[in-house]
């Protein structure tokens, strides 16, 4: 293929026929909060909170996909794509995150996988995008060993009523948000900064997985996945304590969550800092929290340059600027992280079991300009990150699919609407929705020749 500013390297003839390409995207930041009976979620009630978020703003109507999913649809469906990677929000289900459920929410999830299906679009569910229902949030949320089984319940209600439409399923996305982000570093909600509540949050979301795999096992679910985020850790410089301070923040960032699922334990180093603050027989959860998975996907968007902040108080880390180009996001752009990552889940973790890039993209100040979009950053990231799946693929690596971040331009968290990861430019006063040129790009490399 001729290479070029609006072009995407790629063609359907140089991957395995099973091969998917999709987009991601979540409920929070895509349905809006205020329509159809959604219960109030913590991340309603940390966008209230002055100064928790960018101008106050909040997901209550975000791109309004909860009217508008058949244009979305569509716009999946005529990019050429094969799958959407959407979440359901617990909040709309179980409005009291326990009880008795919202009969609105659960047509909705309805309509939406059977709009999926009618348009030849693959289902790839995710239980939990980190929208908690305020109830449960009251009773401690992931500070709470019971909210297993309130998420297990969650899971049941929910997927009695689709699963037996989903084409895959996982039961949280990127657990290191929902546990360390949220619970020690404050930025997302409910916005703790807490080593106990971080230690535990970190030790239940894994439970909570574990224990939703087993009520989709026990629906007859096949094709679950777990899906962790990754940021590469590189030494800010070439001292031994730089090497040391980026081995822990990989051991909290990438190799913690893998860990447990895979190898029935937490890393050491990691431990040696939360180990005090770890709930009480944690060890005796590890059966539960690896329940056999059937792929694992990989969340992968930058680097770190890491180095020790000189605190002595755990983790004692700081990042320091790095080099490379990057994103409006400011994360810097690393395209060997990925490939990175996909040769350590194959090799270290997954030992043959599927693998899917399940989120990958970037922020960029896209403008409407003319009726159009022109995004040249973006075709050349997802170029530079294809390249290194192309590659894995020819290693050998059972490489199933790419998912891109993100579908629509939505709400990005505390960050509000100015961060753009879209394919898709959405105006957030008219809701209109205007394909960028990545789109156009992506819909002539993937159409059928």
């Amino acid at each position: 293929m001729n290479s070029g500013p609006d072009v995407i390297d790629c063609r359907r003839a140089d991957y395995p026929k099973d091969f998917l390409f999709g987009v991601a995207a979540s409920s929070y930041q895509m349905e809006g909060s205020r329509f159809g009976g959604c219960g109030v979620s913590h991340w309603d009630t940390f966008a209230a909170t002055p100064g928790n978020t960018a101008r106050g703003e909040n997901g209550s109507v975000a791109c309004d996909h909860y009217h508008r999913w058949p244009e979305d649809l569509d716009l999946i469906r005529n990019a050429g794509l094969d799958a959407y990677r959407f979440s359901m929000s617990w909040a709309r289900v179980l409005p009291e995150g326990r009880g008795k459920a919202n009969a609105e929410g659960l047509d909705f999830y309805d309509r939406l996988v059977d709009g999926m299906l009618e348009r030849g679009i693959k289902p790839f569910a995710t239980l939990y995008h980190w929208d908690l229902p305020v109830p449960l949030a009251d009773l401690g949320g992931w500070r709470n060993r019971d909210i297993a089984a309130w998420f297990a319940d969650y899971t049941d209600v929910v997927m009695r009523r689709v699963g037996d439409r989903i084409h895959a399923a996982a039961p949280i996305n990127e657990p290191w948000c929902v546990a360390w982000l949220s619970h020690f570093l404050g930025h997302h909600a409910p916005g703790l900064r807490d080593i106990r509540a971080a230690a535990r949050a970190m030790h239940h979301v894994l439970l909570a997985h574990g224990r939703s795999i087993q009520a989709m096992r026990a629906l007859g679910m096949e094709n679950l996945g777990l899906v962790t985020n990754f940021e590469y850790a590189a030494p800010a410089d070439d001292s031994r304590e730089a090497a040391e301070a980026a081995r822990l923040y990989d051991g909290i960032y990438n190799r913690w969550f893998l860990d447990g699922v895979f190898k029935k334990s937490y890393p050491e180093e990691v431990l040696a800092g939360l180990r005090p603050h770890m709930p009480e027989g944690y060890e005796r959860d590890f059966d539960i929290i690896a329940e056999p998975v059937d792929w694992v996907g990989i969340n992968y968007y930058t680097r770190k340059l890491i180095a020790p902040d000189g605190s002595g108080q755990f983790p004692a880390l700081k990042e320091v600027e790095g080099p490379l180009p990057k994103t409006l996001m400011d994360w810097e752009i690393y395209p060997d992280g990925l490939a990175f990552f996909i040769d350590r889940v194959h090799r270290d973790y997954a030992k043959g079991l599927p693998i899917y890039v399940t989120e990958n993209g970037m922020a960029s100040a896209d403008r409407l300009a003319g009726g159009a979009v022109g995004d040249p950053a973006r075709i050349d990231f997802l170029n530079q990150h294809l390249a290194r799946v192309r590659q894995a693929i020819d290693a050998g690596v059972p490489l199933k699919g790419y998912f891109i971040w993100s579908l629509l331009d939505n709400y990005e968290w505390a960050l509000g609407y100015e961060k753009s990861f879209g394919l898709v430019h959405v105006d957030f006063d008219t809701l209109q929705r205007t394909p960028k040129a990545s789109w156009h790009a992506l819909k002539e490399a993937l159409r059928s020749e």
